[in-house]
Formats: C-alpha cells, structure tokens, sequence
C-alpha cells in the first residue's frame, strides 16, 4: 500500500504524527522521522526537498534539537509535516521518501538528560499501602495528597522499545532470612507509565508554573518502569529504590506530540485536599490538564491490564510544576515518568504486583501461571486516546523480553 493512503480508522494517520529516530535498511545513519500508518517519512530528506526553514532542525541524529526550539517552532514543523503528507501537491517530491516501518531500525528518539518518576495514581497508591501496611488506617502515606510523590532515577538505563532486560542482581532478605542472600531477582515485575518529554529547558532558580506546562513538555511516550521488587523491599528504607529500579526503564520509540492529543484532554479527578498555590490547578483560567489515554498490558500476548491514564490524581503539568518549585532547572532531554497507571477495577492494575497481589493470587495465562516475570516473557504497552471526529491516536507501543542475568 503506498505510504499516503493510510487506511481509515489507522490510529497513525495524519492527525497523529508522533516523531522517531530510525536508521533506513543497510545503513547505520540515524534520522529523524515521522510515523504515517505503517511508513516512516525521512522528515530531514522531506524538508530539504520541499525548501522548508525547518531543515537544519529535522536533518539531525536525535530529536533533541527540535525539541529545544520551542512550542512556536513545534507547531510550525507540524503544520509543515501535515501538509507535506495531505496536500496533493507535494506528492511527488515526498512520496520516495517514505520508508516501510517494518524495514527500518528504531533508535532511543531523543538524549535523556534527567529521569524522574512519580507516583501518581491514587488507586496503585492505595493498594500498594494494603499490600505493604496492612493494618494502617490509612493506605496512603500522609504526604500522598499533598504533594506529587517522586524519585530521581538513572537516566543512562533508559532503552528504547525492543531492548532486551537482563533480570538484574542484587541483595534481597525475606522475612524469614536470618540474612541477605545476593543473587538474581525472583520478584521482577513492570509498571505501566506514561512519559512525558521536557524540550524547552528553564532557568536554574524558576520555578515552571502549572500554566506553563505546554510551553516546555514536547510529547509524551509510553514507558515501562521495570521493577525487582525483592531487591527493592530490603534497600529502600530509608532513602528509596535504588538498584531495584536502576537497571532499565523502557520507553516507546515514537514520541506522540501534545497537539496530537487536544481531544483527549481531560478534568483529572477531584481534589480532597486543598492544595498549595503552586500546584492548585482549579485556579480559573488553568487548562484541563488530565489526558484520556487507554492503555493495553499484555504478557507473552494475552492481555492482563487495562490501565485507564484518566483517573491520575497528579497531572504531568502538577508534577513539573512540583519538580521545579525549589528552583530546580529543566533541560532538553529531561524525562519524567507518571508511576504506575493502575484503575479502580482488577483487570486494571498496572503492575504485576497488584495483579497477583504480591504473589498470592497468580495469574491464569494461557502459557502457565504468573506471579512475577519469568525469564522469557515479553512484556508488551500499547495505548490509544481518542481523536477529532471519533478517530484514535495511536501511542507507539514499548515492548521487552526477559533474559536470565
């Protein structure tokens, strides 16, 4: 099927567009493309074609350049891509420049400079807290409604969708160990987040205000958060996850852009508490600043989760704005995720620690039963959110197998 004729229905059709890095078939030289159904437009060789002022941006390595230029230079570039793929007359100079997605190699799209996580979802939150503290009067920690909970991560352990995971190693001690023992992780588990991707940088001692959330996040992506939740429960106390954490998170190779997604912005839920100024986003004027998103976790291709990314008690906007009131600056490249996506009903918890509730309750796949990962498994998000006219959008999907470490 030629490139411009994207099937109706295709969450990947011009009302989407999300941007990658991919390297053609036979050769190692990374470009900056642009998904269109099942094809890839060379959108540095697209630009140069067609004359476009934007081409210095797009014939580069990474994303990172275009995502530094700014919201104004993002909406520019997009009306120059939509046009080049609808518009008739440009049919021809663009037409050879498509790629077959299936024939090229897929890159981590951009240079990660800082990684965050948060911890967002009320409802993970809370069964965590039943998991881990039983018999509190509370599920959630006092903090929890207060403030957008979150850690720093390792930022060169992010890979991009298709990367194999080694089970990592570390010291685990149950509760009946006289001691640790040292060894691979036998509680290895995923979380089923959403990234969101920092393009223009701000000034160290500025805060970002939550009005400004769309002049710095460039897109967002998919992303998988892998966990060892043995290694994980023995080192945390007091400082947080360290190795348990550190040894990979994977994201999608295609960042969807914040205007793709006008349609599917969203009211998050209702505040219980009142909230600080800075991060009080019932304030009038302030943007909806939840997103309608879908999402699919499936394990050796049978779906086991359906997270629903609108029942986030922080937005993204509330957590830039948290992680950078202290003065803290933003760089190009910067990632942070949202934590686990999980709902309010079973089938949608977003990791396999609240799916088994820590082991008790395996999970009945058609290859066998499940607790946590076992070496072998393909862990597989998908996600879609709903469009103009009744049309999805498509998230590119992140996807891992485990190897024995």
């Amino acid at each position: 099927m030629p490139p411009f004729d994207v099937p109706e229905g295709d969450p990947f059709g011009p009302h989407n567009l999300p941007y990658g890095v991919f390297s053609p078939s036979g050769s190692t030289e990374r470009r900056v493309g642009v998904r269109l159904g099942e094809h890839v437009l060379d959108a540095g060789a697209a630009a140069a074609a067609l004359g476009s002022p934007h081409q210095a941006l797009l014939a580069r390595p990474t994303l990172n350049p275009l995502m530094a230029a700014g919201r104004a230079t993002w909406s520019a570039v997009r009306r120059d891509i939509t046009s080049w793929v609808t518009d008739p007359a440009h049919r021809a100079a663009v037409e050879p420049l498509f790629h077959p997605l299936a024939e090229v190699t897929l890159h981590l799209p951009f240079e990660v400079a800082d990684y965050v996580d948060f911890y967002a979802s009320e409802h993970h939150a809370r069964n965590a807290g039943r998991i881990f503290r039983p018999n509190a009067e509370d599920s959630l920690t006092p903090n929890w409604k207060h403030l957008p909970i979150g850690y720093h991560g390792r930022a060169g352990t992010v890979i991009v969708s298709g990367t194999d995971v080694v089970r990592p190693s570390g010291q685990r001690k149950g509760p009946n160990d006289p001691a640790p023992v040292f060894g691979p992780s036998i509680r290895l588990d995923i979380e089923a987040e959403v990234g969101f991707v920092v393009g223009t940088p701000s000034e160290l001692g500025r805060p970002v205000p939550l009005a400004d959330f769309r002049e710095h996040v460039f897109g967002l992506c998919l992303l998988n958060d892998w966990s060892a939740r043995d290694l994980q429960a023995w080192e945390y106390v007091p400082l947080g996850p360290f190795l348990a954490k550190s040894f990979a998170t994977s994201v999608s190779a295609w960042i969807t852009p914040l205007e793709a997604l006008e349609h599917a912005r969203v009211a998050p839920p209702e505040r219980t508490h009142p909230l600080h100024p800075y991060l009080d986003d019932s304030t009038p004027g302030l943007e909806p600043a939840g997103y309608d998103l879908h999402i699919s976790v499936a394990l050796n291709g049978h779906v086991v989760s359906e997270p629903p990314f609108s029942t986030m008690y922080w937005t993204a906007a509330q957590q830039l704005a948290h992680m950078t009131v202290n003065g803290a600056s933003l760089r190009t490249g910067d990632l942070y995720g949202s934590g686990t996506v999980s709902g309010p009903a079973e089938h949608q918890r977003g990791s396999l620690l609240e799916l088994s509730w820590n082991g008790r309750d395996p999970l009945e796949l058609p290859d066998g039963k499940r607790t946590f990962l076992e070496d072998g498994d393909v862990v597989t998000l998908t996600a879609w959110a709903p469009g103009a006219d009744g049309r999805r959008v498509g998230l590119g999907e992140v996807s891992g197998r485990v190897l024995a470490g």
